[in-house]
């Protein structure tokens, strides 16, 4: 190590080029790693957040839950605790007084039971008590969208009052906003249905697992599964994290390659020096060891400098970008980043035990 370091200080400028590559590649790494966890977070947040176990849903759904159909008498054939009844809409927002179409925002909503055990905690204000009221997430709010605010959704006429406001919440990477069942039914189709027939399009049940969940039906139209089964098939969901972590994977392996070009350029550039260390009785370890010290102390500069420069990113990006960072990933990437480093190094190893002592000195 004693001479890895020694050779880093007396070639500065070569290996500030080498760590400047590997803090490129980290900063990458690290800023699509937040950004696939924020879209993530961003699709995901709003069923996380119902603490479930499971959900029910038609079986003609194909997991989704727009497209599942029940009705409330549904309920009475689902055996298990804390069953809640959900309809599901996807919309436009607009504030009463903005009616131009760059003023609408793209909504998810949820339309619960009001004494429901999945409704989102408030930060301000109450839950939805009467007709016509509902309670939006902060992230509307950094819209522009106040408490006591009179909003419109979709093609309803009847303006909608915000009585309430949670934390950040999203379903689908859009706002997610919370109102009675009755609400949603006269969002949706226009009409309020009542009694057993009422519609709504799936149930979420809490604290029983699923394999414990029964099912009394004398045909197959409901369907469990579990709650991640369920968000792995949310809209595009799996995809797009497929996508970024592929690139990140890739990444990985561009690294090990620009690593392994540095030092295997760096290590022929080397050759003389290695006969002469050589035939003063240095070994093929002792060069090797100070190889592989040489390309860990590179990698650990260049991903701690990578970090920093994500993290001071992460301050100044604007909210609408759905960034977040996860510590677990931030460290396992940092670990990897190291470890490939380290096997770019490792490609060089070949060279210097192959270098002749009196051909590289000209004997």
């Amino acid at each position: 190590m004693f001479l890895g370091l020694e050779e880093m200080k007396y070639f500065k400028l070569r290996y500030t080029l080498v760590v400047g590559v590997i803090v490129l590649v980290a900063y990458v790494a690290f800023m699509l790693s937040g950004l696939a966890n924020g879209l993530a977070q961003g699709v995901r947040q709003g069923v996380d957040q119902w603490e479930a176990t499971s959900i029910i849903l038609s079986g003609d759904a194909n997991k989704s839950l727009n497209a599942s159909s029940l009705v409330m008498d549904d309920l009475t054939h689902v055996k298990a605790q804390n069953v809640e009844p959900l309809g599901q809409y996807a919309g436009a927002l607009n504030k009463v007084g903005k009616n131009k179409e760059a003023d609408k925002i793209n909504i998810s909503l949820f339309g619960v039971a009001e004494n429901s055990s999945i409704k989102p905690k408030l930060v301000e204000g109450r839950y939805f008590e009467n007709a016509g009221e509902i309670i939006i997430p902060q992230n509307l709010v950094d819209k522009g969208i106040k408490l006591g605010d009179a909003v419109k959704i979709g093609k309803l006429d009847k303006e909608l009052k915000v009585v309430g406001i949670t934390k950040q919440n999203s379903f689908s990477i859009v706002p997610l906003i919370y109102t009675s069942l009755d609400q949603w039914q006269e969002l949706k189709f226009s009409k309020i249905i009542e009694g057993a027939q009422a519609p709504i399009n799936g149930i979420v049940v809490r604290k029983t697992p699923t394999n414990k969940i029964k099912l009394e039906t004398t045909d197959d139209h409901l369907v469990k599964y579990g709650i991640e089964e369920f968000i792995q098939k949310l809209p595009g969901y799996s995809e797009q994290n497929l996508t970024l972590n592929a690139m990140i994977y890739f990444l990985f392996v561009i690294t090990a390659a620009i690593i392994g070009i540095f030092i295997y350029v760096m290590t022929l550039q080397k050759t003389s020096l290695f006969g002469v260390m050589k035939a003063q009785g240095i070994s093929n370890g002792y060069i090797i060891k100070s190889i592989i010290a040489q390309t860990f102390i590179l990698g650990v500069i260049g991903v701690l400098i990578g970090v920093i420069l994500t993290l001071l990113t992460n301050l100044v990006l604007p909210s609408a970008i759905p960034f977040e960072l996860d510590s677990t990933n931030l460290l396992v990437y940092s670990i990897v980043l190291i470890i490939v480093a380290v096997l770019g190094g490792v490609f060089s190893i070949r060279t210097v035990t192959h270098v002749d002592p009196m051909k590289a000195i000209g004997g």
